[in-house]
């Protein structure tokens, strides 16, 4: 039977560590549950990367532990403890390995594997796993290496996990869901550690009512710098004339462009949430709704795609004043030209929302609205990787609109923290990392998509051109409510959603939505994606059949594994 009190206990090593991770592994008692996380051969490798790693799932799992080795052990240990509640021991001989969790409760161990005979390196892991921890004095020495402060009775610089251990558990928890299973919400991406970094700042501190040079509070100078790059940058990235980088969201950018330049009961023309678009361009149930009168165009039944004559038809029809253009769960291009032309037959302003595809905007892999559009709004996380927020890009000619519309119409102070935050994604999203990857994001939907469609599930306009698109479930054993819940069982994190004509209700409808904007985030290609079809055709055919939920589990776990984000948080 077997041992379901074993421990599990990680190990990596780097080249210089490769042989010796062997001979432990296969000398090591079976009294331990041992993982290996790589490397897996004498190529040469960068240590940081296993000791990251390594570091990252011991923090995330309590109760484990891990070793690591390098030539020397100096590099992994000092990488290592780079992570919160992180204690490596560099160890090398008997005392040092006992002292090591003793008196240290050392959660990794570090050796030397050009510096130990592998039998002696043996017995000091054994020695460090069979010691027990004393506790004792000794724990106050401990949370003081977490806070310095300890001693003080200010409580200002305290640790979350001493302030709050409930939220601290619930982040940790959070970050080992976002490491360890496949996350393919079309809206949803990863940001950078810095950007993490920006919003985490003591930018968070500040209130900077107004704009840049022109506040309403003191001591503005350094966020007026921060702001004013954002700015620029945004401008310089999309070829746009102004910038307004301080909505908090996509639906207050869109709501601040609606207050500039119309009046409550004026029409405007959206695609139809149903089909694909946005709650705020005009559905009932919306601001947008509620405000403006609102009309609507959608995707032909044949083709699933929006059909421009119709569109044309119905804009000389209902003679909006305003156009928007744009969508949640639409899976084609975008013509903005024919938008444009259409807009200009009737007299009507265009306004574009690229929320889900500004990144693929950025790096090419979709046409730009800006030479087009009157208004273009988005938000900044999603497919252009930035911290959760919006922003508006307009002519010169509606700036003075657009920014009163924000503050003080719909805003107080903006959130400084998240601004620098925006700033920095706007600096990545020039690097050819970036554009690589926003690419990788077309290809991989475009791959997942046809092998989908080949195993025989029905794609929504029969493909993607952009980073998403619909399964239609009609012909399945499942719905999109039960499908979601089964994908996240397996370790496969998605959303339900209509398709277009839906008989069903949006609560449960006939549809879910994929997107691939984390997993190329993660890094991976075409052949990952190959393993995700099969998942994911796997258990919508046997939602509920368990040996199919937990193989899958095991398999998207094991490609999560290979692919770490966060390591460097945990």
């Amino acid at each position: 039977m077997p041992d379901n009190n074993l421990k599990t206990l990680f190990i990596a090593s780097d080249h210089g560590g490769f042989a010796l991770k062997e001979f432990i592994k296969a000398n090591l008692a079976e009294s331990t549950l041992l993982k290996d996380l790589g490397t897996y051969s004498e190529e040469s490798v960068d240590y940081p990367d296993f000791a990251h790693l390594l570091a990252g799932q011991v923090a995330a799992h309590p109760g484990t532990s891990g070793i690591l080795i390098c030539g020397t052990g100096i590099g992994m240990s000092i990488t290592a403890n780079r992570h919160r509640n992180i204690r490596a021991a560099l160890v090398h001989d008997q005392f040092t390995a006992r002292m090591a969790k003793e008196h240290n409760n050392a959660n990794i161990i570090v050796l030397g594997g050009r510096v130990l005979e592998p039998v002696a390196a043996l017995k000091l892991v054994q020695t460090w796993l069979e010691c027990k921890y004393e506790n004792g004095r000794h724990q106050r020495r401990l949370d003081l290496i977490e806070n310095r402060n300890l001693n003080s009775t200010r409580d200002i610089t305290a640790p979350l996990n001493q302030v709050d251990p409930e939220i601290s558990r619930i982040i940790t928890q959070e970050t080992e869901r976002e490491e360890s299973k496949l996350i393919m919400i079309a809206s949803e991406n990863c940001v950078s550690q810095a950007v993490f970094e920006a919003q985490g700042s003591v930018l968070t501190n500040k209130y900077a009512e107004g704009y840049p040079g022109k506040r309403y509070y003191g001591g503005c100078q350094f966020v007026d710098q921060a702001e004013q790059l954002a700015i620029d940058r945004a401008c310089a990235l999309f070829g746009a004339e102004h910038a307004n980088v301080q909505p908090l969201s996509g639906s207050s950018a869109n709501m601040a462009v609606y207050f500039s330049v119309l009046q409550p009961g004026d029409k405007i023309l959206g695609m139809n949430l149903a089909h694909g678009g946005h709650l705020t361009h005009g559905a009932p149930v919306s601001f947008s709704g509620k405000f403006y009168q609102s009309s609507y165009y959608g995707v032909n039944r044949q083709s699933e795609k929006l059909d421009y004559d119709e569109i044309e038809e119905i804009a000389l029809r209902e003679r909006p004043k305003l156009i928007v253009v744009g969508a949640s769960s639409y899976s084609r291009t975008l013509d903005f030209p024919r938008f444009r032309a259409i807009a200009d037959k009737i007299g009507a302003m265009m306004m574009v929302d690229i929320a889900h595809i500004a990144g693929l905007v950025v790096a090419g892999a979709h046409p730009s609205p800006v030479p087009y559009a009157d208004f273009v709004t988005t938000t900044t996380h999603k497919t252009l990787r930035g911290p959760r927020g919006g922003m508006i890009l307009c002519r010169q000619q509606y700036a003075a609109k657009i920014d009163k519309a924000i503050f003080p119409g719909l805003q107080g102070g903006p959130l400084m923290h998240t601004i620098a935050g925006k700033a920095v994604a706007f600096k990545e999203a020039t690097s050819p990392e970036f554009i690589a990857t926003q690419k990788q994001t077309v290809v991989n939907a475009a791959f997942l998509a046809d092998k989908l469609q080949k195993k025989g599930l029905r794609i929504v306009s029969g493909g993607t051109d952009n980073h998403l698109f619909l399964i239609d479930l009609t012909d399945l054993p499942v719905n999109g409510k039960g499908a979601e819940a089964a994908l996240d069982r397996a370790g496969i994190t998605i959303n339900k959603n209509g398709i277009p004509f839906d008989p069903r209700t949006p609560t449960d409808p006939s549809g879910i939505r994929i997107g691939t904007p984390i997993a190329s985030t993660r890094g991976m290609r075409e052949a990952e994606m190959e393993i995700v079809a099969d998942s994911i055709f796997a258990v919508l055919n046997h939602p509920e059949k368990s040996s199919v939920i937990e193989e899958t589990r095991a398999t998207i776990r094991n490609l999560c594994s290979r692919f770490p984000v966060y390591s460097y948080l945990l």
